[in-house]
């Protein structure tokens, strides 16, 4: 069969779950990591064809998006900050809004880099992709990375690896840590913030395929990894120290309210793409 014969089909065969634009995004993607092909190859050369074998291995890719798993999971890897990252079904899959926080401490820290040996601490670190990214375009920082899940942070290190960088991993709970030990510049966390009272926004191939203990909190307590986080950067951080969150978009006053309580200083609130409140900064004076 005609390679563009089968994307056609392909993406009539998604486009009740996902959309025509992302069912097409979808078949690009796999068509680069399992053809090494791109979208102006098939242009050029609209004549090529799938082996059947090959048509065996995208048709049962195909059954696998049709129950909503997500295509970095069955790609096994994605991208983020233009760099290349492993993920699997012990990792959330990184989203471009924490590129956005990401971007926002790069920027902040690119000059005082340069003159200072920045130490750097990621809490509940994933996949690795905010740590990994930092040290890759802060190459003078001294980076650490700490995540409760082993299988994480197995995950983590490979991508480390994978991007050349030194990244210092940590296994550790927040929740059970008095003191870290140790002083930071910069600490930065994108914990688990999704209540449970959320999780019906929450699209099926998330809540059905990534990991909940790095998604949702109680109800109850939805900020219990910012108060604990915060009270360890009140210890840990150096003077001027900066402390960055990724937060849920529903509680941005509440998170300034409790930063402003435990005496952070030039508190800013940012909106992500959006135009969700999705990211803050308090320093340490």
């Amino acid at each position: 069969m005609k390679i563009k014969e089968y994307r056609i089909q392909f993406i009539q065969m998604l486009t009740s779950l996902y959309g025509e634009g992302e069912a097409e995004s979808f078949f690009y993607l796999i068509l680069e990591e399992k053809q090494k092909l791109k979208r102006i190859d098939l242009a050029l050369q609209p004549d090529l064809v799938f082996l059947e074998e090959e048509i065996v291995v995208w048709n049962s890719i195909l059954e696998q998006l049709k129950l909503e798993i997500p295509v970095q999971y069955l790609l096994g890897k994605t991208s983020f900050y233009g760099l290349d990252f492993e993920v699997n079904s012990n990792v959330l899959i990184p989203r471009p809004e924490t590129e956005e926080l990401v971007d926002w401490i790069i920027s902040n820290n690119l000059k005082i880099e340069q003159s200072k040996n920045l130490k750097i601490l990621d809490i509940g670190t994933g996949s690795g992709c905010i740590a990994i990214s930092l040290a890759k375009n802060l190459p003078n920082a001294q980076v650490f990375a700490l995540d409760v899940s082993e299988k994480a942070l197995a995950t983590a290190k490979k991508n480390a690896d994978l991007n050349e960088v030194n990244v210092t991993f940590l296994h550790q709970s927040i929740l059970d840590t008095e003191d870290l030990g140790q002083e930071f510049d910069i600490i930065v966390s994108n914990p688990p913030y999704v209540r449970n009272l959320e999780k019906e926004e929450i699209k099926k191939n998330v809540l059905d395929y990534e990991p909940h203990l790095a998604l949702f909190v109680e109800d109850n307590d939805a900020l219990i990894f910012y108060r604990k986080i915060a009270e360890l950067a009140q210890k840990n951080l150096t003077n001027s120290g900066q402390l960055y969150f990724e937060i849920n978009q529903y509680l941005g006053k509440e998170m300034v309210e409790l930063l402003e309580k435990m005496n952070f200083k030039n508190i800013e609130l940012r909106k992500d793409i959006y135009d969700n409140d999705r990211m803050m900064l308090g320093y340490l004076l």
